[in-house]
């Protein structure tokens, strides 16, 4: 396939898809049920000063597609329980835990990691629910017999 060195840029508001609070891709259709469409969209994400998009090369040139999402792009879909704990992002990247980067808001579970906000949901929550506990109104994670607090962000 011969590649152009043309990047066609598409706006938020000209895309048609984006992406939900729970990590869920839509179009003008309803949620995407294809795995390896969700897949692919997933992998595809990236993120640049003008914030996250869905990148791909064609035979025409590359096309990168700014999209809407609800709430954040990035989400821990999995954790793998090694030392050090690792997530599993839905872009496919791995990277280590961080608990003192965790925090609460509105009964949900982040990681922020320089400017990339992280929202752990089903699988990834799941894992880590035994390492979680809640005392005095408080949310904690114990790893390696040490406590961290995980602060409400309340900006919102």
């Amino acid at each position: 396939m011969k590649f152009s060195k043309k990047i066609n840029v598409i706006s938020k508001d000209q895309a048609a898809f984006w992406l939900d609070r729970y990590g869920r891709w839509h179009n003008e259709h309803g949620p995407f049920e294809h795995k390896k469409i969700i897949a692919y969209f997933d992998k595809s994400i990236e993120r640049d000063e003008d914030g996250y998009y869905l990148f791909q090369k064609t035979e025409y040139g590359a096309e990168k597609v700014y999209f809407p999402y609800e709430d954040c792009a990035l989400f821990a879909v999995g954790v793998k329980l090694d030392d050090p704990i690792r997530i599993i992002l839905n872009t496919g990247r791995q990277m280590e835990l961080m608990p003192r980067h965790l925090y609460t808001q509105k009964n949900n579970l982040y990681m922020k990691v320089g400017e990339d906000r992280i929202k752990f949901i089903d699988h990834g929550l799941m894992k880590i629910a035994d390492m979680m506990c809640f005392e005095y109104d408080q949310y904690y994670i114990k790893i390696n017999g040490k406590k961290y607090n995980i602060p409400k962000d309340t900006s919102t």
